[in-house]
């Protein structure tokens, strides 16, 4: 039987070169997905030519109409039809491809955006006069004078009129115009030095603006931060500033408690640039993994520096994606930087805590009861209030605080309320504390400390595990044996291709090793490292921590709850449990007041 084969003719193919229009079209499609995708471009543009202020404007969502306005150096009269011109750019001179120092560097968006819409590009240099050059549809026309005080004006209208078909894959005017703002708001976390006004046309309102941030690299990016994602943030974010091996890592990190369900609070940038790196990604979510759910995404702005010869940029058209020479040191420095930030910060929980502690104190409306009738000859019989005698027992009633004890961060321990929270007095207000919690997390970093100090148990298997791999991945294992056998696992060749096992970790118990050596393998493929062997310790150790501390329902002392206060005081990550759930709330005053309508 003989089948049709639909893409083979019995012609001979003919080999064509394609014209310039269609090039750019193919270029567009890979350059400008969205709306969103040319804001980008071109406010990148607008920083690489020494903006200090920028306006984006759209309409429609950016399909009718983007103008972005700056007042950056400018491009020369004779240089405009250049500019429009593909590959032509002035920001690279082909040297080396690695040493790039700038966002843009292809020379494809504005060919690209001029082949799919209507783009119109004034400028002027200072010193010489403004000119404005056209392009339809990849059809160029003449250089001609304009009206401009400085800077550069680029109006792109009717976005891929000249390719209908990708119009169909473009979401509502809502949610292109929610992605332009989005990409806005990334650029402007990266240059907080420079102004950013977003503006509707079609609304006729301003989306955002951000003026110009003073001071040192971290009050400027704190303030822009505060702009851009609120105050909730820059209060509970820890300032990064790390180095390691020529890599600096730089910015804010959440605290857990102020954990988000999905990761949104995410922006990673290499070199300034933004970027959306899995490495990157991964390391973020390895530094919390000890102090957050897995439903529970960590919120952070970070900006790896590095020299631009140790990171490949010009892997996508797009320049979302990187590649970096030594993966697994710039993963490294992510997940050192963090934990030690997190370690220094101590017992401190994130202030959201105590704000949906005090929401969730608001009182309800009591349902409408029809009015009690009383007879005036006789006296309503009062009764005291359900519980009270019970407050009155000694074992839940301690003596006055010692002012020392009350100065301290979590202050001196007043009352023991339904066996499992212990309530606090501290100069400022009160702290209500999850006992079971708070000690599971003291009891997890006590065993963490005494493994790191003596090692990892390991347990000698009395029949060496024969695991069968390919060649490249028992080299794989094999480069990284030294570091497992501190861990416990204990590896060696047995062959080409085949591994031994002549040891596992004791707290593990019964492992299946070659499950495990192929999780370590998947790990080291994607990460260039692993941590799948510390984080199935970790696991064991929270596990043990949970049923080695102090459980709901038992009474305690006075003498013991100060010291668990005294303790969770000393001991980093104490402000929330294993799980990432907070240990403590603490409520001001102020706040105690307000809700009883004292203010």
């Amino acid at each position: 039987m003989v089948l049709d084969a639909p893409h083979i003719s019995a012609d001979l193919p003919v080999i064509r070169q394609l014209d310039d229009t269609v090039i750019n079209q193919i270029a567009a499609g890979e350059v400008v997905e969205r709306p969103a995708s040319a804001v980008k471009e071109l406010v990148e543009n607008a920083l690489d030519a020494g903006a200090r202020r920028i306006e984006v404007a759209y309409g429609d969502g950016g399909k009718t109409l983007i103008r972005v306005t700056d007042d950056g150096c400018g491009i020369a009269p004779d240089d405009l039809p250049l500019a429009l011109a593909r590959h032509a750019t002035s920001k690279l001179d082909g040297a080396d491809l690695l040493d790039i120092r700038s966002f843009g560097f292809r020379g494809e968006a504005l060919a690209s955006l001029g082949a799919v819409g209507r783009l119109v590009l004034t400028s002027r240099v200072a010193g010489q006069d403004a000119a404005r050059i056209a392009v339809t549809g990849g059809a160029m026309g003449t250089v001609r004078p304009a009206a401009l005080s400085s800077g550069t004006v680029i109006e792109l209208r009717d976005l891929f009129y000249a390719t209908p078909a990708r119009l169909k894959f473009l979401r509502t005017d809502r949610a292109e115009a929610q992605a332009i703002s989005d990409v806005v708001k990334r650029l402007a976390m990266a240059e907080p030095s420079v102004s950013f006004t977003l503006r509707d046309i079609t609304a006729d309102r301003v989306v955002f603006r951000a003026d110009a941030e003073t001071g040192d690299l971290f009050d400027a990016l704190r303030g822009r931060l505060a702009r851009i994602l609120g105050a909730g943030f820059a209060e509970n974010a820890l300032p990064i500033d790390a180095e390691r091996e020529g890599l600096r890592l730089l910015g804010y990190a959440a605290l857990p408690t102020y954990s988000r369900g999905a990761a949104v609070a995410q922006y990673l940038f290499v070199n300034g640039r933004p970027v959306r790196d899995k490495l990157l990604i991964g390391g973020l979510r390895g530094a919390y993994s000890d102090v957050l759910a897995r439903d529970r995404h960590p919120a952070a702005v970070l900006n790896l520096e590095c020299d631009p010869t140790r990171v490949d940029v010009n892997v996508h058209p797009a320049k979302s994606e990187v590649r970096f020479r030594e993966p697994g040191v710039a993963r490294g420095l992510i997940v050192s930087a963090i934990r030690h930030a997190l370690a220094g910060a101590g017992h401190r929980a994130s202030t959201t805590v105590a704000g949906a502690t005090l929401g969730a104190m608001q009182p309800q409306p009591a349902p409408s009861e029809p009015p009690r009738r009383y007879q005036m000859d006789r006296r309503p019989e009062v009764s005291m209030p359900p519980g009270f005698a019970e407050m009155q027992a000694p074992a839940a009633r301690i003596e006055a605080p010692v002012v020392e004890e009350a100065a301290r961060p979590l202050g001196a321990a007043r009352a023991q309320v339904h066996e499992n929270y212990i309530i606090a007095q501290t100069e400022a207000g009160i702290v209500i504390v999850d006992q079971h919690a708070a000690h599971e997390r003291l009891v997890y970093e006590q065993l963490k400390a005494q493994m790191a100090d003596t090692g990892v148990a390991a347990q000698a298997l009395l029949i060496p595990e024969i695991v069968s791999l390919s060649d490249g991945d028992a080299d794989r294992l094999l480069a990284v044996a030294e570091g497992l056998h501190k861990l416990g696992l204990g590896i060696e060749p047995f062959g080409p291709g085949t591994i031994a096992v002549r040891e596992t970790p004791a707290v593990l118990g019964e492992v299946n090793a070659e499950a495990l050596l192929r999780d370590i393998l998947d790990e080291l493929t994607d990460q260039g490292e692993s941590g799948t062997l510390t984080s199935r310790i970790d696991a064991i150790l929270s596990r043990v921590a949970c049923h080695g501390s102090i459980r709901s329902g038992r009474m305690m002392r006075a003498e013991e709850m100060n010291a668990l206060l005294r303790q969770m005081e000393a001991t980093p990550l104490s402000g929330q449990c294993n799980h990432g759930r907070p240990t403590y709330v603490e409520l001001k005053l102020a706040d105690i007041e307000r809700l009883f309508g004292r203010t």
